[in-house]
Protein backbone atom coordinates (compact mmCIF):
# COMPACT_ATOMS: atom_id res chain seq x y z
CA UNK A 1 0.00 0.00 0.00
CA UNK A 2 1.62 3.38 -0.63
CA UNK A 3 1.79 5.98 2.04
CA UNK A 4 -0.94 7.74 0.98
CA UNK A 5 -3.29 5.31 0.37
CA UNK A 6 -1.95 4.36 4.17
CA UNK A 7 -2.57 7.54 5.60
CA UNK A 8 -5.59 7.97 4.24
CA UNK A 9 -6.68 4.52 5.47
CA UNK A 10 -5.44 5.08 9.30
CA UNK A 11 -7.14 8.52 9.47
CA UNK A 12 -10.03 7.01 8.90
CA UNK A 13 -9.59 4.78 11.61
CA UNK A 14 -7.97 7.37 13.72
CA UNK A 15 -11.03 8.46 15.96
CA UNK A 16 -11.80 4.88 17.34
CA UNK A 17 -8.15 4.41 17.55
CA UNK A 18 -7.88 7.69 20.19
CA UNK A 19 -10.78 5.72 21.82
CA UNK A 20 -9.10 2.42 22.64
CA UNK A 21 -5.83 4.76 23.72
CA UNK A 22 -7.77 6.93 25.98
CA UNK A 23 -9.98 4.34 27.37
CA UNK A 24 -6.86 2.65 28.37
CA UNK A 25 -4.81 5.64 29.36
CA UNK A 26 -7.62 8.09 30.72
CA UNK A 27 -5.78 10.75 29.27
CA UNK A 28 -7.26 12.29 26.29
CA UNK A 29 -3.57 14.19 25.49
CA UNK A 30 -1.46 11.17 25.96
CA UNK A 31 -4.41 8.95 24.09
CA UNK A 32 -3.38 11.34 21.01
CA UNK A 33 0.19 11.22 21.26
CA UNK A 34 0.29 7.34 21.23
CA UNK A 35 -1.96 7.21 17.88
CA UNK A 36 0.46 9.83 16.56
CA UNK A 37 3.16 7.90 17.81
CA UNK A 38 1.59 4.67 16.25
CA UNK A 39 1.84 6.35 12.58
CA UNK A 40 4.82 6.52 12.73
CA UNK A 41 5.63 2.43 13.29
CA UNK A 42 3.22 1.69 10.66
CA UNK A 43 5.22 3.26 8.32
CA UNK A 44 7.97 1.31 9.37
CA UNK A 45 6.26 -1.89 9.45
CA UNK A 46 4.34 -1.63 6.11
CA UNK A 47 7.85 -1.04 4.64
CA UNK A 48 9.21 -4.29 5.67
CA UNK A 49 5.86 -5.88 4.70
CA UNK A 50 2.91 -4.63 3.76
CA UNK A 51 0.21 -3.93 6.39
CA UNK A 52 -3.15 -5.84 5.13
CA UNK A 53 -5.50 -5.06 7.33
CA UNK A 54 -4.56 -1.80 9.27
CA UNK A 55 -6.99 -1.12 11.64
CA UNK A 56 -6.26 -4.27 13.58
CA UNK A 57 -2.34 -3.88 13.28
CA UNK A 58 -3.25 -0.47 14.43
CA UNK A 59 -5.66 -1.74 17.55
CA UNK A 60 -2.80 -4.02 18.78
CA UNK A 61 0.01 -1.41 18.76
CA UNK A 62 -1.70 1.53 20.11
CA UNK A 63 -3.14 -0.65 22.70
CA UNK A 64 0.81 -1.96 23.53
CA UNK A 65 2.18 1.59 23.61
CA UNK A 66 -0.78 3.07 25.63
CA UNK A 67 0.08 -0.10 28.36
CA UNK A 68 3.61 1.25 28.84
CA UNK A 69 2.53 4.92 28.81
CA UNK A 70 -0.04 3.47 31.90
CA UNK A 71 2.33 1.96 33.66
CA UNK A 72 4.91 4.64 33.79
CA UNK A 73 2.06 7.37 34.73
CA UNK A 74 0.69 4.63 37.31
CA UNK A 75 3.82 5.68 39.42
CA UNK A 76 3.86 9.56 38.66
CA UNK A 77 -0.02 9.06 40.28
CA UNK A 78 0.82 7.52 43.17
CA UNK A 79 2.81 10.75 44.23
CA UNK A 80 -0.38 13.02 42.60
CA UNK A 81 -1.74 15.44 45.01
CA UNK A 82 -5.18 14.13 46.19
CA UNK A 83 -7.58 12.35 44.09
CA UNK A 84 -6.66 11.53 40.37
CA UNK A 85 -9.42 11.81 38.13
CA UNK A 86 -9.32 10.96 34.26
CA UNK A 87 -9.18 14.12 31.57
CA UNK A 88 -12.80 14.63 30.39
CA UNK A 89 -13.43 14.58 26.89
CA UNK A 90 -15.06 17.85 26.50
CA UNK A 91 -17.77 18.73 23.60
CA UNK A 92 -20.01 21.74 23.69
CA UNK A 93 -23.63 20.08 22.63
CA UNK A 94 -25.01 19.62 19.49
CA UNK A 95 -27.44 17.54 17.75
CA UNK A 96 -25.22 16.88 14.87
CA UNK A 97 -22.71 15.36 17.15
CA UNK A 98 -25.18 13.16 19.35
CA UNK A 99 -23.76 9.63 17.06
CA UNK A 100 -20.10 10.34 17.62
CA UNK A 101 -21.03 11.33 21.60
CA UNK A 102 -22.69 8.70 22.13
CA UNK A 103 -19.52 6.43 21.53
CA UNK A 104 -17.64 7.97 23.74
CA UNK A 105 -16.28 6.03 26.91
CA UNK A 106 -18.61 7.03 30.29
CA UNK A 107 -16.67 8.95 32.65
CA UNK A 108 -17.71 7.29 35.58
CA UNK A 109 -16.37 4.05 33.69
CA UNK A 110 -12.81 5.73 33.35
CA UNK A 111 -13.01 5.97 36.98
CA UNK A 112 -13.55 2.88 38.16
CA UNK A 113 -11.14 1.34 35.27
CA UNK A 114 -8.62 3.54 37.59
CA UNK A 115 -9.08 0.56 39.85
CA UNK A 116 -7.34 -2.78 37.47
CA UNK A 117 -3.80 -3.28 36.66
CA UNK A 118 -2.69 -2.62 32.97
CA UNK A 119 -3.37 -5.69 31.71
CA UNK A 120 -6.89 -6.11 33.30
CA UNK A 121 -8.07 -2.70 32.16
CA UNK A 122 -6.73 -3.27 28.41
CA UNK A 123 -8.07 -6.72 28.50
CA UNK A 124 -11.67 -5.25 29.75
CA UNK A 125 -11.67 -2.48 27.08
CA UNK A 126 -10.33 -4.21 24.06
CA UNK A 127 -12.73 -7.51 24.74
CA UNK A 128 -16.24 -5.82 26.07
CA UNK A 129 -15.62 -2.42 25.60
CA UNK A 130 -14.28 -2.74 21.82
CA UNK A 131 -15.37 -6.37 20.95
CA UNK A 132 -11.85 -8.02 19.82
CA UNK A 133 -11.51 -11.41 19.78
CA UNK A 134 -9.09 -13.12 22.71
CA UNK A 135 -6.73 -14.12 20.51
CA UNK A 136 -6.39 -10.27 19.15
CA UNK A 137 -6.28 -9.34 22.92
CA UNK A 138 -3.84 -11.46 23.88
CA UNK A 139 -1.49 -10.36 20.70
CA UNK A 140 -1.97 -7.10 22.49
CA UNK A 141 -1.61 -7.81 26.03
CA UNK A 142 0.94 -10.26 25.71
CA UNK A 143 -0.86 -12.96 27.16
CA UNK A 144 -2.27 -16.23 26.11
CA UNK A 145 -6.12 -16.19 25.39
CA UNK A 146 -6.92 -17.95 28.83
CA UNK A 147 -5.11 -15.29 30.67
CA UNK A 148 -6.74 -12.75 29.45
CA UNK A 149 -10.22 -14.27 29.84
CA UNK A 150 -9.54 -14.48 32.99
CA UNK A 151 -8.04 -10.35 33.39
CA UNK A 152 -11.23 -9.67 31.33
CA UNK A 153 -13.57 -11.62 34.31
CA UNK A 154 -11.70 -9.98 36.82
CA UNK A 155 -11.90 -6.69 35.59
CA UNK A 156 -16.05 -7.25 34.62
CA UNK A 157 -16.55 -7.96 38.25
CA UNK A 158 -15.52 -4.35 39.22
CA UNK A 159 -16.70 -2.19 36.24
CA UNK A 160 -20.03 -3.80 37.21
CA UNK A 161 -20.07 -3.18 40.86
CA UNK A 162 -18.70 0.40 40.05
CA UNK A 163 -21.08 1.32 37.30
CA UNK A 164 -24.36 2.36 36.74
CA UNK A 165 -26.47 -0.82 36.86
CA UNK A 166 -28.10 0.43 33.84
CA UNK A 167 -27.13 2.71 31.37
CA UNK A 168 -29.93 5.58 31.99
CA UNK A 169 -30.95 7.60 28.74
CA UNK A 170 -29.98 10.69 27.51
CA UNK A 171 -33.53 12.40 28.63
CA UNK A 172 -33.49 11.10 32.23
CA UNK A 173 -29.73 12.21 33.13
CA UNK A 174 -30.20 15.21 31.44
CA UNK A 175 -33.27 15.72 33.55
CA UNK A 176 -31.99 14.91 37.03
CA UNK A 177 -28.52 16.87 36.16
CA UNK A 178 -30.80 19.92 35.31
CA UNK A 179 -32.80 19.53 38.17
CA UNK A 180 -29.70 19.14 40.54
CA UNK A 181 -28.15 22.48 38.76
CA UNK A 182 -31.49 24.75 39.42
CA UNK A 183 -31.92 23.35 42.91
CA UNK A 184 -27.96 24.17 43.39
CA UNK A 185 -28.66 27.71 41.70
CA UNK A 186 -31.24 28.19 44.56
CA UNK A 187 -29.70 27.38 47.33
CA UNK A 188 -32.43 24.88 47.96
CA UNK A 189 -30.35 21.59 50.53
CA UNK A 190 -33.41 19.59 50.48
CA UNK A 191 -33.84 19.46 46.59
CA UNK A 192 -30.22 18.49 46.53
CA UNK A 193 -30.41 15.82 49.03
CA UNK A 194 -33.28 14.72 47.29
CA UNK A 195 -31.62 14.46 43.63
CA UNK A 196 -28.61 12.55 45.73
CA UNK A 197 -28.11 8.59 46.09
CA UNK A 198 -27.38 8.67 49.66
CA UNK A 199 -24.16 6.83 49.46
CA UNK A 200 -22.96 9.84 46.67
CA UNK A 201 -19.57 10.27 46.31
CA UNK A 202 -18.10 13.67 45.05
CA UNK A 203 -14.53 13.72 44.19
CA UNK A 204 -12.64 17.03 42.83
CA UNK A 205 -8.98 17.00 41.39
CA UNK A 206 -7.05 20.37 40.97
CA UNK A 207 -3.49 18.17 40.67
CA UNK A 208 -1.76 20.13 43.38
CA UNK A 209 -2.06 23.47 41.52
CA UNK A 210 -5.35 24.60 42.51
CA UNK A 211 -7.28 24.49 45.78
CA UNK A 212 -9.45 20.92 45.71
CA UNK A 213 -11.01 18.87 48.26
CA UNK A 214 -8.32 16.34 49.30
CA UNK A 215 -10.21 13.55 50.28
CA UNK A 216 -13.49 12.40 48.53
CA UNK A 217 -16.90 13.98 49.44
CA UNK A 218 -19.43 11.01 50.40
CA UNK A 219 -22.83 11.13 51.53
CA UNK A 220 -26.27 13.20 50.16
CA UNK A 221 -25.83 15.50 53.02
CA UNK A 222 -22.21 16.39 52.95
CA UNK A 223 -22.17 16.16 48.90
CA UNK A 224 -25.29 19.03 48.72
CA UNK A 225 -23.72 21.21 51.42
CA UNK A 226 -20.63 21.18 49.53
CA UNK A 227 -22.57 21.95 45.73
CA UNK A 228 -24.30 24.69 47.53
CA UNK A 229 -21.29 26.46 49.14
CA UNK A 230 -20.11 26.61 45.63
CA UNK A 231 -23.15 28.07 44.23
CA UNK A 232 -22.87 30.25 46.86
CA UNK A 233 -19.79 31.90 46.44
CA UNK A 234 -19.86 35.72 45.08
CA UNK A 235 -18.23 34.65 41.90
CA UNK A 236 -18.26 36.22 37.97
CA UNK A 237 -17.87 32.99 36.89
CA UNK A 238 -20.31 31.48 34.51
CA UNK A 239 -21.71 27.37 34.71
CA UNK A 240 -22.56 26.71 31.30
CA UNK A 241 -23.99 22.45 30.12
CA UNK A 242 -21.47 20.68 28.08
CA UNK A 243 -21.17 17.43 26.70
CA UNK A 244 -18.84 15.44 29.15
CA UNK A 245 -17.66 12.30 27.48
CA UNK A 246 -21.16 12.21 26.05
CA UNK A 247 -23.63 13.05 28.92
CA UNK A 248 -24.70 16.38 29.85
CA UNK A 249 -22.16 18.21 32.67
CA UNK A 250 -20.96 21.34 33.03
CA UNK A 251 -17.59 23.92 32.04
CA UNK A 252 -16.97 26.76 34.92
CA UNK A 253 -15.40 29.70 33.20
CA UNK A 254 -14.13 33.16 34.38
CA UNK A 255 -12.58 35.50 32.20
CA UNK A 256 -12.91 33.60 29.07
CA UNK A 257 -11.33 30.91 30.97
CA UNK A 258 -11.67 27.53 31.63
CA UNK A 259 -11.18 26.73 35.57
CA UNK A 260 -13.35 23.52 35.82
CA UNK A 261 -14.98 20.52 34.21
CA UNK A 262 -18.44 18.69 36.29
CA UNK A 263 -19.25 15.41 35.85
CA UNK A 264 -22.75 13.61 36.72
CA UNK A 265 -22.82 9.69 37.18
CA UNK A 266 -27.00 9.05 37.08
CA UNK A 267 -28.59 5.97 38.26
CA UNK A 268 -31.88 5.05 39.20
CA UNK A 269 -33.28 8.68 39.04
CA UNK A 270 -30.53 9.95 41.29
CA UNK A 271 -27.04 11.33 41.59
CA UNK A 272 -24.33 9.13 42.58
CA UNK A 273 -21.18 10.44 41.44
CA UNK A 274 -19.63 13.77 41.17
CA UNK A 275 -16.47 14.41 39.60
CA UNK A 276 -14.87 18.13 39.53
CA UNK A 277 -11.82 18.45 37.22
CA UNK A 278 -9.62 21.25 38.03
CA UNK A 279 -6.41 20.29 36.89
CA UNK A 280 -5.22 23.43 34.31
CA UNK A 281 -3.14 20.62 32.17
CA UNK A 282 -6.82 18.39 32.01
CA UNK A 283 -9.03 20.98 30.84
CA UNK A 284 -8.01 22.59 27.53
CA UNK A 285 -9.27 19.62 24.88
CA UNK A 286 -12.06 19.07 23.00
CA UNK A 287 -12.97 16.05 22.13
CA UNK A 288 -12.99 14.80 18.31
Amino acid sequence: MNQRALATEYAAHRPRLVRVAYAILGSRAEAEDVVADCWLRLVAADERDPVRDVLGWATVAVSRAAIDVLRSARVRREAYVGPWLPEPDVAAPDPADRVTLDDTVRYALLVVLEQLTPAERTAWVLHDLFEMPFDDVARAVGRSPAAVRQLASRARAHVAAGTPRVEVDRTTHDRVVTAFVDAAAGGDLAGLVALLDPAAVLTSDGGGVVNAARRPVVGADRVARFMAGIAAKPSAATYEPVEVNGRLGLVAVDGGRRFAVLSFTVDGGVVVRIDIVLAPDKLGRRGV
